[in-house]
C-alpha cells in the first residue's frame, strides 16, 4: 500500500506560481507519478503525468506553463505550477502507478485556488 501526502495547495493572483509536493511512503516500486485535477461540476482530468524514466506528458492547457518532475531518492513528485490562470482554479490530486501491476494510488488533494 503507498500512502500520499500532497502539499503547497493554496490561493494566489492569476499570474502567480506555485509549486505542489507530493510525497510517498510504502516499500514498493513506483512507476508513473502524475497529478490530476478536479473542479466542481467537472470531471477529473489528467494535468500531467512522468513516468519512471522522466518522460513527461502534460494537458494541452497547461504545457508551457506547468512543468512536473520526480525525485526518485525522496519518492516524490512536484508541479510547479507558473503563470497561474483562474481556470486552473482546481482540487489537484496526486496519482501513483505502484508494484508489477501498476496499482493506482490517489492522494487526498490540495485545493488550488486562482483569483482573477
Amino acid at each position: 500500500q503507498v500512502q500520499l501526502v500532497e502539499s503547497g495547495g493554496g490561493l494566489v493572483q492569476a499570474g502567480g506560481s506555485l509549486r505542489l509536493s507530493c510525497a510517498a511512503s510504502g516499500s514498493i516500486r513506483l512507476n508513473a507519478m502524475g497529478w490530476y485535477r478536479q473542479a466542481p461540476g467537472k470531471q477529473r482530468e489528467s494535468v500531467a503525468v512522468i513516468s519512471s524514466s522522466g518522460s513527461t506528458n502534460y494537458a494541452d492547457s497547461v504545457k508551457g506553463r506547468f512543468t512536473i518532475s520526480r525525485d526518485n531518492a525522496k519518492n516524490t513528485v512536484y508541479l510547479q505550477m507558473n503563470s497561474l490562470k483562474p481556470e486552473d482554479t482546481a482540487r489537484y490530486y496526486c496519482n501513483v502507478l505502484s508494484g508489477l501491476l501498476n496499482n493506482r494510488n490517489w492522494g487526498q488533494g490540495t485545493q488550488v485556488t486562482v483569483l482573477e
